[in-house]
């Protein structure tokens, strides 16, 4: 343990609800003052909610602590269970005995407890914590205590605390009678960072700590940030921080300390820095298109996620499109040639495609023999064999004429003197 190592009495960030470590914020201050006055000025029925590890349990054994002169208090955690449990868990911290009894005789033994307790002229306080575990029937179940009174008083004042869920669950319709008798819901919000170091501060001052400032002001704000401003992680990251300090016989922490003992609160390993630069480079649209489609959970926009097979049947069938439209295209063109076979006929377009081709063979096939004659006509020569030599481009474009004016030159007859 680093006590000795830091001069500690006791640990100062421990998991434990104790009331003597309870730092009195303005959130928290303002949440007890109202939990107070509602009960001085018999309300009835009051909600405190806030997030998990905000101190609602610490919270709540202060309130009973300064109540505990002037009133009779239970406390119930248990609210996994039915309407009859709940009682049993009731009597069961008033110390009542309910073995055996049915939920008629439950309530009537409860009642007892109720009216004797008036009758010493002390109020009744019943808390109930983790209350967003409880079930509709249970919640009526305890709307129906709150009908314990006389004509002039109440003789049960309820405070039930929660988490966010239970405000999502006192506003269900089928909740709207329990919802009408809450006088008062109290809020519990995240501390700030000037309110998270006078936590440190206070925690560490009520665990004995007479030192210079333990923690930096750098790694102050550090923890500020990373906790969230909720006491259950402050208590966490400080108590790593300061056993990583011992361990390297540090006596003071800095903000690189802070974020080293940060590794042992991580469930998740992080991803390396190469991964890290890769994925910090922007891809190209059609790409992040295609990744987006291919997620499980994710459909197309407008549609609620888990349909990313409709986003991946209609990438499919935009895939499909061209290669559709092409094989329909062909099967009309069969469809019409078997057509005009059948009549005997030719499909006008090709027909004509066809003759224009027929003409301009025909075409070329009769410019090639006239040349050819010309250049086998010995008349036209006049001896000179320039004059019967086919035109150097036409020799270069006709290899047929090239060849013939070739043999032509081989066969004239040598003329003599």
């Amino acid at each position: 343990m680093f006590l000795d190592h830091f001069g500690l009495v006791e640990q100062p960030f421990g998991v434990t609800p104790d009331p003597r470590f309870l730092c009195l914020g303005p959130k928290h201050r303002e949440a007890l003052a109202s939990l107070e006055y509602g009960t001085e000025t018999e309300r009835g029925f009051l909600a405190l909610i806030g997030q998990p590890g905000m101190g609602k349990t610490t919270l709540l054994y202060q309130y009973l602590e300064l109540q505990r002169h002037s009133a009779r208090s239970a406390y119930v955690f248990q609210t996994d269970g039915t309407s009859r449990d709940l009682l049993r868990h009731i009597l069961a911290d008033l110390g009542v005995d309910f073995e055996g009894k049915d939920i008629v005789e439950l309530r009537e033994s409860l009642n007892g407890v109720l009216l004797e307790t008036m009758s010493a002229g002390r109020k009744f306080i019943l808390v109930i914590d983790e209350a967003q575990n409880l079930s509709e029937r249970a919640l009526e179940s305890i709307r129906l205590l709150s009908n314990f009174e006389t004509p002039w008083k109440k003789l049960m004042h309820i405070v039930i605390a929660g988490q966010p869920q239970l405000g999502r669950l006192l506003s269900r319709p089928s909740l709207l009678q329990l919802r009408q008798r809450v006088s008062a819901i109290i809020r519990l919000e995240p501390f700030t960072p000037d309110e998270t170091r006078e936590y440190m501060e206070h925690r560490l001052w009520v665990a004995g700590y007479q030192g210079p400032k333990l923690f930096t002001v750098g790694a102050q704000l550090a923890v500020a940030e990373r906790s969230g401003g909720i006491p259950r992680n402050i208590n966490s990251i400080c108590f790593h921080a300061m056993s990583l300090a011992f361990a390297r016989g540090l006596h003071r922490i800095d903000s690189k300390t802070v974020q080293e003992s940060l590794g042992d609160l991580e469930f998740e390993s992080p991803a390396p820095a190469s991964m890290a630069r890769q994925l910090s480079v922007p891809l190209p649209r059609s790409l992040t298109t295609l990744r987006l489609d291919s997620r499980e959970n994710v459909g197309p926009p407008g549609e609620p996620a888990g349909s990313s097979s409709v986003a991946r049947g209609r990438g499919r069938s935009w895939r499909w499109l061209p290669l559709t439209a092409s094989a329909a295209a062909l099967i009309v063109f069969a469809f019409v040639s078997a057509q005009f076979a059948l009549a005997g006929r030719r499909i006008p377009a090709i027909e004509a495609f066809l003759s224009t081709q027929d003409e301009s063979s025909a075409a070329e096939s009769a410019v090639a023999a006239s040349e050819t004659e010309e250049a086998l006509d010995p008349a036209n020569s006049q001896n000179d064999f320039s004059s019967a030599r086919v035109p150097e481009a036409r020799l270069r474009t006709d290899p047929q004429a090239s060849a013939i004016q070739t043999t032509a030159t081989r066969e004239k007859p040598e003329e003599r003197p």
